[in-house]
């Protein structure tokens, strides 16, 4: 089994964990207050850099095991953020639901549950947690359960982000009215990075819907080959994470103009 698989499977195990708290959730969900917009803060002229709080991953391995994810999000703020990513999937890359919880706490931005999203509870605690937003991949789930999951959302004002790396995958993400669409220059399956998805796949995506460049972002130059193919926002991850100035990292690839998609 590839790391997607065994991501996905242990999704599904901590599912089964979060029905038996179903009932405190929906309380919870209930009583918090909505996350600000993710979609409204990519909106921008220049290039949106969504910053991401990663301990370590499948293709890395540790990146910053001691990563404070208050700290970290406030560094993130500091540097020119537009959103911030969480990752709360424990297993491979040490998150926890308790990370995003204590990165809304410390900014106001909008934060995105990024985790292997597949079962409709997991939406519930995205909603409870105060999440703006969650990350669903469209090649973990069959395209009925991923319009399954969006319309959760939509039900609970959660924001999606739609992770694509095909042109079929695309075409199931852009069925799901108001998703923002991530294409991941990464193979989930082989961990390889190939940037010519991103330069195919971004200018295929509505100029009226937001685009996202996932993986492979590095440096400024990275930043402006994304705003080439005409991604709104990149996502990044490791290297902010790993950065000993968080703050100056950020700040380093942001101030990149938008280049506007045809269609």
């Amino acid at each position: 089994m590839g790391p997607l698989g065994r991501l996905s499977a242990a999704a599904a195990a901590r599912s089964q964990d979060l029905e038996k708290r179903s009932a405190d959730l929906r309380d919870r969900a209930k009583d918090a207050p909505p996350g600000a917009s993710f979609a409204a803060a990519l909106r921008r002229t220049d290039v949106a850099v969504i910053a991401e709080v990663k301990r370590r991953s499948p293709s890395k391995g540790v990146i910053n095991a001691g990563l404070d994810a208050a700290e970290q999000a406030s560094a993130y703020a500091r540097g020119g953020a537009a959103a911030l990513s969480i990752l709360t999937e424990p297993t491979e890359f040490g998150g926890s639901i308790r990370d995003l919880l204590d990165a809304r706490a410390a900014t106001t931005l909008p934060t995105l549950k990024k985790d292997f999203h597949v079962h409709p509870v997991q939406v519930l605690e995205a909603r409870a947690a105060g999440a703006s937003a969650l990350l669903l991949i469209a090649r973990a789930l069959p395209p009925d359960d991923l319009r399954a999951m969006a319309d959760r959302a939509a039900e609970l004002d959660v924001e999606v982000l739609v992770e694509v790396r095909s042109e079929e995958e695309l075409e199931h993400a852009l069925e799901i009215r108001h998703a923002v669409i991530g294409v991941n220059s990464r193979d989930l399956e082989t961990l390889v990075i190939d940037p010519a998805i991103t330069s195919h796949l971004v200018p295929m995506i509505p100029a009226d819907r937001l685009a996202i460049a996932e993986s492979g972002v590095r440096t400024r130059l990275d930043v402006e080959r994304a705003a080439d193919a005409g991604a709104d926002a990149v996502l990044v991850g490791s290297t902010v994470s790993a950065a000993s100035d968080p703050t100056a990292a950020v700040a380093a690839l942001t101030g990149v103009a938008r280049m506007l998609r045809a269609g």
